[in-house]
């Protein structure tokens, strides 16, 4: 189509000339970013200079950067005179196209010209803008630099370059082309195969990793013999190398597998090591891979390609080869190298299984080099996040290798200490099924990974499952490897945490003293498991009711974790929230709140410092019981809207959602602060509900399920449903003096709260006999000064009062609320109602498990 001119039907002016412009693709979808940025810096040139800077767009065979350029030329059309489009593959073709324009110059009148001379002269026409000063040429599949840009014309005109060759990135103004984001191409496969779903087309997209080429060709054979997308996936898993070859598309020059076929030769040609690297590349992931990452073959690959990395001139001479032909993506500011999967399936597909095995065994050996090491260190989180994305792909968890192993237990340790527990148990199990076919149930690893899949199902709140999982891999392990192995340990410490959620509280306790005491004679006093197993110590003591114990035991943790890591490490941080907890929990509010807030500014830091997710479960724990911190300290405004921010961040952000045990007891949370700063009826509602889940969750009859009944009968008796509230006390007490026993916190709690019920049913004889024994129990259990003992006396005070022991009361409300002004201030809204004669409520907040 040398010299004609497109057919329009819009009225608007087009081109005089249009030469060889390859025709425009109806199928042609998105890129609109992509196209505005190249026409914003092709039009900001000042048409006037006679120095024009080309336009590249540099990218990937098959990428789609010619049907880039095609929409261009046909989109923006009107805005020149003339056209041309020129095959750049070779210097020669080059030439020969530079020639043909001779003719539509008006340079051949006086008559034939010699190739040279009319390049030449068309080079020196475009230049000066005569005849035709607004002209557009496309050099399209340049080679390198070097060689094209002396065929490049300079004028007032535009041109643009498309080329897979990193070259022109540093000498042109140019445009990296990627492949279609996600939407683009779930888009334009549901344009070019008619009835296909929005989720079959984003599975084929993401198998075909949303290569436009490779789309284009599984679109076309759909569409060509009726093929269904599953029945495409399914021949791509079984033969992507054929596949890739077949139905070569109308509006592509070649199919995808010959697009990386001539890649490779060349490489080939140019550099046998390059080669060699690239084939290493093809068995990591399609994610990008370290630099670094490879660096280590010099060191550990006792084969020929470990001696050849040690040249780092060789390696960098390879790695710029490989850029050249666009065969891998370099990212040179973030030292990473990226293959798209279907160049290393093409790259795989060449390869005996005998050169398989070898490569591959190579890349595992690469990867365990990689391992950063101590999982629980967020310092190492971005390394591991680095690697984790060529586990799956490079099938390293296949290998019987001791340090393989490692690896994968290493790596689901991370990701459940990262907060992603949902694909950490992913990984275990798809780890656990080859483990366990190749070495038995009884193997160490296979326990080991075991035991670290139900600290994972620990965290995605599957208690029972953790519970069902762990007790027998403790007692496996323990018959295999020892009582005081140092995994056996790890395990043991799990499965306190699992008796917690069970609500057997003395046995979580005692079993956890044992294994304090077992830490500190294998990985000494400081060891990191020994001051995670202080830590389930500590709550243990709290879930007993003896606060004053696990205040000590947290704030010694807090110094040995400050001695070992820092000020601001992760697990400082939480230490100090845990500190914070306890304060809380023994009465002293204030102090409470005023941890509570720094360790929460300390975890906002990390998040804003991109250390941390904003709904990592330690962030939002830390949040929850800031919440709960600031309504005891009496900022009940405050902590209402503290407690909806984190009930959202909970029920929204997995692995949590509404039925997570962490989101039930935001919920309560949540509840309580709306009880005394807002609407009853809303938290009536909250409570209501909580309480249905946690009898599903947790069971009828767990500890935290009677405890949340007992926020449910404050809200029924504000809205004076006083015998609903009696009911549920009277069924709560029973419940928890079954399970707790009559002298626990919880338990006194519910009795408090029962005797507030039958003193506003007109009963106060029986509430002081309900009163008086429970506010003797209280002073010796959380002693005198405790918040809770205070409101207890408070309301004893009034029912002395009410049975005509008046001097009685009088004295004990003098001395209460000389006690409680000492401890929580003249303006705490608690310690105005005593003042002013009124009951005062206990709630129940489920602590951390």
């Amino acid at each position: 189509m040398v010299g004609s001119v497109p057919v329009q039907d819009t009225g608007r002016r087009v081109p005089i000339v249009w030469g060889n412009v390859p025709q425009r693709n109806k199928n042609f979808t998105g890129r609109t970013k992509q196209l505005a940025d190249l026409r914003r810096r092709i039009t900001s040139d000042d048409l006037d200079i006679t120095a024009v800077l080309p336009h590249a767009l540099q990218g990937m065979g098959g990428v789609g950067k010619t049907q880039l350029a095609v929409e261009y030329a046909h989109q923006f059309q009107t805005d020149y005179d003339l056209v041309w489009w020129v095959g750049a593959e070779q210097p020669v073709m080059i030439r020969s196209a530079l020639a043909t324009l001779a003719p539509q110059l008006r340079l051949t009148e006086s008559g034939p010209l010699r190739t040279e001379d009319a390049v030449a002269l068309v080079l020196d026409a475009l230049r000066r803008g005569e005849p035709y000063r607004r002209w557009l040429l496309v050099f399209d599949n340049a080679e390198s630099p070097e060689l094209i840009r002396p065929l490049i014309p300079h004028g007032p005109g535009h041109v643009i370059v498309t080329s897979r060759d990193r070259g022109w990135l540093g000498q042109v103004d140019a445009i990296e082309v990627d492949v279609f984001d996600r939407a683009e191409s779930t888009q334009f496969l549901q344009r070019r195969v008619p009835g296909i779903t929005p989720n079959d087309a984003y599975e084929l997209a993401d198998a075909l990793g949303d290569l436009p080429l490779a789309l284009e060709q599984a679109g076309a054979l759909q569409f060509e013999t009726g093929m269904a997308a599953q029945e495409y996936l399914q021949l791509f898993r079984e033969a992507s190398g054929r596949l890739l070859a077949e139905s070569q598309p109308t509006d592509y020059p070649t199919s995808v597998a010959a697009v990386w076929s001539l890649s490779m030769s060349r490489l080939q040609e140019q550099s046998q090591f390059a080669l060699r690297l690239l084939r290493r590349c093809a068995f990591f992931g399609p994610e990008p891979i370290s630099l670094e990452m490879l660096d280590r073959g010099r060191y550990i690959l006792d084969s020929d390609f470990g001696t050849e990395m040690q040249d780092r001139l060789a390696v960098s001479r390879a790695i710029r080869e490989i850029g050249r032909y666009a065969l891998a993506r370099i990212d040179s500011s973030a030292r990473t190298l990226q293959v798209h999967r279907l160049v290393q399936i093409a790259i795989r597909n060449e390869l005996s299984e005998e050169d398989q095995r070898k490569i591959s065994n190579e890349v595992h050996q690469l990867l365990i080099a990689a391992d950063p090491g101590e999982p629980d260190v967020p310092v190492n989180w971005l390394q591991f996040g680095q690697l984790l994305p060529h586990i799956v792909p490079s099938e390293v968890y296949r290998s019987t290798l001791p340090p393989a192993r490692r690896l994968i237990e290493t790596i689901v340790r991370y990701l459940n200490y990262a907060g992603d527990p949902t694909i950490g148990l992913v990984e275990a199990d798809r780890a656990l099924a080859v483990w366990i076919a190749d070495s038995g149930p009884d193997d160490p690893d296979v326990l080991v990974l075991q035991g670290i899949k139900s600290d994972i199902l620990w965290a995605l709140g599957r208690y029972r499952d953790a519970y069902e999982l762990r007790r027998p891999t403790l007692e496996a392990i323990t018959r295999v490897l020892g009582p005081n192995h140092e995994e056996t340990l790890y395990i043991l410490n799990g499965h306190g945490a699992d008796l917690r959620a069970r609500g057997d509280f003395d046995q979580a306790w005692q079993l956890d003293e044992d294994s304090l005491t077992r830490h500190r004679t294998v990985f000494g006093e400081e060891g990191r498991p020994t001051l995670r197993a202080a830590n389930n110590l500590a709550v243990d003591y709290g879930l007993i009711g003896s606060y004053e114990r696990a205040l000590e035991t947290d704030q010694r943790n807090l110094a040995d974790q400050r001695a070992v890591a820092g000020g601001d490490d992760l697990w400082v941080i939480h230490s100090m929230s845990a500190v914070a907890r306890d304060l809380r929990q023994a009465g002293r509010y204030l102090e409470a709140r005023q941890l509570a807030e720094q360790a929460n500014l300390l975890y906002r830091d990390l998040v804003q410092r991109r250390e941390l997710r904003v709904d990592h479960p330690l962030v939002l724990l830390a949040a929850k019981d800031l919440s709960v911190a600031r309504r005891k300290a009496g900022d009940f405004a405050g902590a209402l809207e503290l407690a909806r921010e984190v009930y959202d961040r909970y029920t929204s952000a997995p692995p949590f959602g509404s039925e997570h045990p962490d989101s039930l007891a935001a919920a309560i949370s949540l509840g309580n602060a709306q009880r005394v700063a807002s609407d009853p009826n809303e938290a009536t509602e909250r409570i209501e509900k909580t309480i249905r889940r946690f009898r599903d969750v947790l069971g009828p009859e767990h500890p935290y399920t009677y405890g949340s009944a007992l926020n449910l009968a404050l809200v029924y008796r504000q809205l004076e449903r006083v015998k609903e509230a009696e009911t549920l006390l009277i069924e709560a007490r029973a419940g928890l003096q079954s399970r707790l026993g009559a002298r626990h916190h919880y338990t006194l709690t519910c009795v408090a709260n029962l005797a507030t019920v039958r003193a506003v049913l007109g009963h106060p004889d029986e509430a002081l006999s309900l009163g008086e024994p429970t506010l003797a129990a209280f002073r010796q259990l959380l002693g005198p000064e405790h918040p809770h003992t205070l409101v207890c006396a408070a309301n004893v005070a009034l029912d002395l009062v009410a049975v005509d022991r008046a001097d009685e009361g009088a004295a004990l409300t003098e001395d209460t609320m000389r006690r409680y002004r000492q401890v929580l201030g003249e303006d705490h809204p608690d310690v105005r109602v005593g003042l002013s004669g009124g009951r005062l409520d206990f709630d129940f907040e489920p602590p951390a498990l």
